[in-house]
This record gives C-alpha cells, structure tokens and sequence, in this order.
C-alpha cells in the first residue's frame, strides 16, 4: 500500500515539473508576449542666437572683423563700425540653435544672406517644435550721427569770412534724417573769435533752393557750429532747449552731424539754423526788422546801425531788412528805439502812459533775461550776439536767443566764469529795468517756472551727451582738445565725462544761488 502511494506523489511531481520529455510533448504552455516600451522623445533646445560677426572677409567694405557684444543677454546684439563705412549691404556670420533663422520672412544663411543694416535688424531663430525668438541686430555706423559731405569745386578751401566758395552738399542721414544728394551750395567761414582764434572753424552754407535739412524746416542759410572751446559740444544746444520751454517768439533749431570737408574729416558739428527773417524764423514779413545789439568793431563794412542814446556799451545793428542811412525805414525803426530807451531812462519811467512799459513785450524781456542770466552767458551783458525783434505798430520783443558756446561758466576772462553774482542784470537796459518792482517780480515768479524745469534740463544735457558718446571721441581725435587748455576755458579736466558732470554741477549751483539771491530782491 504503501508502494502505490510512493509511485503516484512521484507521478505527480514529473507531471507538475515538466520533466521526462525533452519535447514537451503533451504538456500546454503560456505565451511569452513582450510590451512595447512606451517612447522617450528627446527634448527640443530652445532657439537662440549666440554668435553675431561681421567678417572682413566677407564684407570687402571692412578692414576688419567687426563683433557684437550681448554679454547683458537682453536679445540686442551691439556693436558700432569704427569708420565712416556704408552698412547698406553687409554679410552676417552667426551661430544658432534651432531649425532656421529669418529676417522678416526671408531665410537667413551665415556668411552669405546680405541686410541692410542702416536701422536695426530683428533676427527670428525657431525650433523644430515652433518655438522662436527674437534678436535685434543694433549696428551703429561711425559715431551713429548724420554725415554732411561738403564739396566745393575743384576742392577750393574755405578760407575767407568774406568770399563764397561753391560746391555741393550731400548727407548720409543714417537713422536721423533723411538723405539728401549734390545740392549746390555755396560755402563761407563765419563768427567772430571762433573763425580767428580757432583751428576747427564755423561755416555758413547757403543753398541754391530751399530744403529741409537734417529734419528741420525748409531754407537756405544754414550755419555749422565748431563748438571748438566748448568740450562737452553741448551749451548752446542746451541753451536752445531753455528756449523752447520759453515765451520767445521763436528759437534756434539744431542737429549734430559728422562733417567731412572734400573727403576730409572735420569734426562734429551743431547745424543749425541761422538768426534771420524768414516764414520758418523770425517771421516778421516784409515789414519787421531784426535788430542786432553789438559793437563797431564786429560791424561788416556794409551794416546799416544806429547808437544806443544812453550807453557807449552797444549799438544797434539792422540785420533785416537791408537798408539806407537816410531812409524812411531806417528813421522809423532808429526813432522807435530811442523813444524806447529815453522813457527807460526818463524821469517817469514807470508811468504806464508815457513810461517804458508801453514800448516792450515784457514776457520777452523777462524770459531772455533769465536764460542768459541762469547760463551767466558772458556776452549777454553788453558785447554782441544780443538780438531785438519788432514789427511797426507793435511792441519790441527781446531774442531770439543766440551765441552760448561761452556760458555756463566757459570763460576767464570775466566775472561769468562763476556761479554766483548776477551778470546780465548790469546790462545797461536790464539795469534800469530792475529798477521796476513790477517788471522784478514778474522776474522772481517767472524764475520758479525755470526751476520747476531744472530736472527736465540735467537729463538733456545727459541725452546728448550719450548722444555723442562716439562723436565726442571722434571729434576730439581730429581736434585733441580734451584735456588741454583751450581759449577761454578756465579749468580743464581729463575726460569728456568729466566736462559734462562740470557743466550739471556749474548749472546746479548757479540755480541755488540764482533762487537764493532773486528771493532776496
């Protein structure tokens, strides 16, 4: 019994284990079934542009490998051409990641697609997964300002205060203006102590027909600024803005430009528009005049003046219109002025019938005063460059403003090299004229608004400035005036940098003491 049981369990275990066929035979098996692996896709780099050159090698208007920085990594790519090159046409060399690059909707290849790089380019890389991102290629040409080109013929120079030479003008506008080419011109020297005392010269260019030119109206005469003494290129730029906030008639417009005379580098330049009658200036029509407060010396031998009756200071030069000693215009205008400044002077000065009041624009004379008083422009107090408009029938208006490469403290020869003690309120007729409460507050209430505006003043001296960031270098590689002592500088400092913080810093002290001292009044 026993035995039987023994051989059924070892039946059963041979069974159960598969065992005593090598065939398998009669024995039923499970499939084995293996399940696909679900698929890993591999991740997608974004799109991004890493490298951006501009190679000599492809571009034969280069002598050199041109690199732009993005080491802020804010998607600009910088960078500036270190000479007066076109960059209409140029070849890029760039490193991406992603599937393609363009520019607008054209496909971009490295070292072979060709741009205009005039304004600033936006490259748009993607990815395979449709990703994308935008660069903007910043490329500045030169120093970034308009290029004037002036050619006179047969490269005559331009020698003489007295004697056009002719020519023609073009301007590469860049991103500022807008191109002009071969307008004929012809071309002067011009101004006073800046044509004889200084190597970078100042011109007048008078157009054949009227133009805009760098933006501005529509004329003929326009004047090229050296800004020679003045280093930081800036004071009568920023004199002009004072104006545009003021209650005068009309101020000076003016444009920075690179100025290349006969192919030669010249500087930079302020251009801007010159003090006359006309529609886009003083507007005064066929009847008004322009009047120029100035001494004999700085006459032309052609002017048509007249003395001042009260002061041995200035005379009164008729800049518009072109007149005779003896004609009836002439004693119109000459008559008017007198009766002007023998009422200043008078015993009943301050009569509202028969005193001053009755001959000025007082919001003029106020506005005037204060910018030239608040720059401590040196001329300003009696020597030239001082303008008086008037139409018949109507009151004497002060201004335009003009000539302020001297203020601010860039003088040594006077008083107006520093930031306290009043200076244009000795000029013979303001002397006078503070001698009214009335006119001195409107002068006090009229301060408060030019304070109010001190800020808006400090950082467009600082726009400029960066502005000419490039220019500023250029110009004095040409000239080498930083650093150095140049006529009537009286201090001098090390960098351009340090030339602008001075101007703030002059400027900032001269409005404490300016309200200090007008509150005192």
């Amino acid at each position: 019994m026993l035995h039987k049981t023994l051989l059924v369990i070892c039946i059963f275990l041979l069974s159960a284990c598969g065992g005593g066929s090598s065939s398998g035979a009669g024995v039923a098996r499970e499939p084995v079934i293996e399940q696909p692996a679900t698929p890993i896709e591999e991740p997608v780099e974004a799109p991004t542009l890493s490298q951006f050159t501009f190679s000599a090698a492809n571009n034969a208007q280069l002598s050199e490998d041109i690199s732009l920085d993005n080491t802020e990594n804010n998607g600009v790519f910088l960078g500036r051409l270190l000479t007066n090159t076109a960059v209409n046409e140029l070849v890029a060399s760039f490193e991406f990641t992603g599937s393609s690059v363009t520019v607008g909707n054209v496909s971009q290849e490295s070292e072979t697609s060709i741009n205009d790089f005039t304004e600033t380019v936006v490259y748009t890389v993607a990815n395979s997964a449709g990703t994308t991102a935008s660069y903007t290629v910043d490329l500045t040409k030169f120093t970034g300002l308009p290029v004037i080109y002036l050619n006179t013929d047969q490269g005559a120079p331009i020698d003489s205060k007295d004697d056009y030479v002719t020519g023609n003008v073009s301007v590469d506008g860049g991103r500022n203006s807008a191109d002009l080419s071969d307008l004929e011109m012809k071309i002067r020297g011009r101004g006073n102590s800046t044509w004889y005392l200084h190597p970078k010269q100042p011109f007048q260019m008078k157009l054949d027909d009227k133009a805009e030119f760098l933006g501005m109206p529509r004329d003929k005469k326009w004047l090229f600024l050296a800004e020679y003494s003045d280093k930081t290129l800036l004071r009568n730029k920023i004199t002009f803005e004072m104006g545009y906030l003021s209650n005068l008639a009309w101020t000076p417009q003016g444009r920075f430009a690179e100025v290349y005379i006969n192919d030669q580098y010249n500087g930079t330049y302020n251009i801007t528009q010159k003090v006359e009658e006309s529609d886009n200036r003083v507007a005064l029509g066929d009847t008004g005049y322009l009047l120029e407060l100035d001494q004999l010396e700085r006459l032309d031998p052609d002017d048509v003046y007249f003395d001042s009756v009260i002061t041995d200071r200035f005379l009164i030069n008729i800049k518009d219109p072109n007149l005779e000693f003896d004609s009836a215009e002439y004693s119109y205008i000459k008559d008017l002025l007198e009766d002007f400044e023998t009422a200043l002077y008078g015993p009943n000065f301050l009569s509202a019938t028969v005193g001053y009041a009755q001959y000025i624009d007082m919001d003029s004379f106020v506005d005037w005063y204060l910018i030239n008083e608040i720059t401590k422009n040196t001329d300003s107090q009696s020597w030239s460059s001082m303008f008086v408009n008037v139409m018949p029938g109507e009151r004497i208006n002060m201004g335009p403003l003009w000539d302020f490469d001297l203020s601010f403290g860039n003088v040594d020869y006077s008083p107006a090299e520093y930031t306290d003690g009043f200076w244009v309120k000795f000029h013979p007729w303001y002397e006078r004229l503070f001698q009214d409460p009335v006119f001195v507050e409107k002068v006090k209430a009229r301060f408060l608004y030019f304070k109010q505006n001190q800020d808006f003043i400090l950082n467009k001296i600082d726009d400029y400035a960066q502005q000419l960031q490039w220019a500023q270098q250029e110009n004095d590689s040409k000239w080498q005036t930083i650093g150095l002592t140049v006529w009537p500088n009286p201090i001098v400092f090390d960098t351009y940098q340090e030339e602008v913080d001075h101007l703030k810093a002059w400027y900032n002290d001269r409005m404490v003491w300016l309200e200090i001292a007008f509150s005192e009044l």
